[in-house]
């Protein structure tokens, strides 16, 4: 399987602290895989790295054979939705047609019929040629990430990157969204690193977990990392995982991880890099299932 990511002893720093400790991992072409650790864990610091925004201190980023580097083509990326998306009243094609041109809001000007035609096929793969005439104040978000993702897909890429795409969805429509992902993902044969604060929506799409904490990185299957001894290893202290129905709970004593670490990293797609640690956490656990 070809490498499609490849972090060669990489060490990121960001204000004075380490995000990301002599870090080498490869991930294949056609994964799918999902990104998980707490808040400052560096999930957004290593997609920007990937994009070639940070540069990592030490070590080297391969994105397909080549230096990662600002504006590569081969990567789509969708940060974290900014708070004032659900207030813009473009129509969905036009909200999709402004990632061809950064510079304006609407279709190119130059682009004619085959920007047109762009579009509208990345809106047919992510099943939202509906969406094309309505406005983006009357969607909800799960119709607004399919535009978001649609954005993604314009320039065919071979890469996903998908930092928090659940964030302020209900459980139907992170479902709907990370199904979608999926079946993208298959179709087109695109590698996707797709991050998340809980690993129970993507349980049933994923191929490996790479979990962050502590400047550390593990991957590998659901059950090679989401373990006690992994986890505890990431955390610096004691994590037990608990199985029910189905589901996958990571706890560290009486507090459910995913659940009570749950404060979002921003809008903006920025970590902020404030060193929340999980055995910080002494809320209740939330030990109930929840139903889709």
């Amino acid at each position: 399987m070809a490498a499609v990511i490849e972090l060669d002893r990489v060490t990121i720093e960001l204000a004075g602290r380490t995000v990301l400790e002599d870090v080498s991992l490869s991930v294949g072409a056609g994964e799918f895989i999902g990104v998980l650790g707490a808040n400052g864990a560096g999930k957004t610091t290593l997609m920007r790295a990937l994009l070639g925004l940070i540069e990592p201190v030490s070590g080297s980023i391969r994105i397909l054979g080549q230096n990662a580097s600002r504006g590569n083509p081969a990567i789509g990326y969708m940060p974290q939705i900014r708070a004032t998306l659900a207030e813009r009243r473009l129509r969905g094609r036009d909200f999709v047609a402004c990632a061809l041109d950064g510079h304006r809001w609407g279709m190119a000007l130059g682009g004619g019929a085959k920007a047109r035609r762009r579009v509208d096929e990345a809106l047919a793969r992510v099943d939202a040629l509906n969406l094309a005439e309505r406005p983006l104040v009357s969607m909800s978000g799960g119709e607004r990430q399919r535009l978001l993702l649609a954005q993604c897909l314009l320039g065919e890429p071979g890469l996903l990157l998908l930092d928090e795409p659940l964030i302020s969805l209900d459980p139907h429509h992170q479902q709907a969204t990370v199904d979608l992902v999926h079946k993208v993902q298959r179709e087109f044969g695109i590698t996707v690193l797709f991050s998340a604060h809980e690993l129970n929506p993507l349980l049933h799409t994923l191929d490996r977990v790479l979990y962050l904490g502590r400047g550390q990185a593990a991957l590998g299957t659901v059950d090679e990392v989401i373990n006690g001894p992994v986890l505890s290893k990431l955390y610096g202290s004691r994590i037990d995982v608990m199985r029910i129905g189905g589901r996958i709970f990571v706890m560290s004593g009486t507090s459910d991880l995913e659940h009570d670490e749950h404060r979002h990293e921003g809008d903006c797609g920025h970590d902020h890099d404030h060193s929340h640690t999980h055995e910080a956490v002494h809320h209740p656990a939330h030990h109930h299932v929840h139903r889709h």
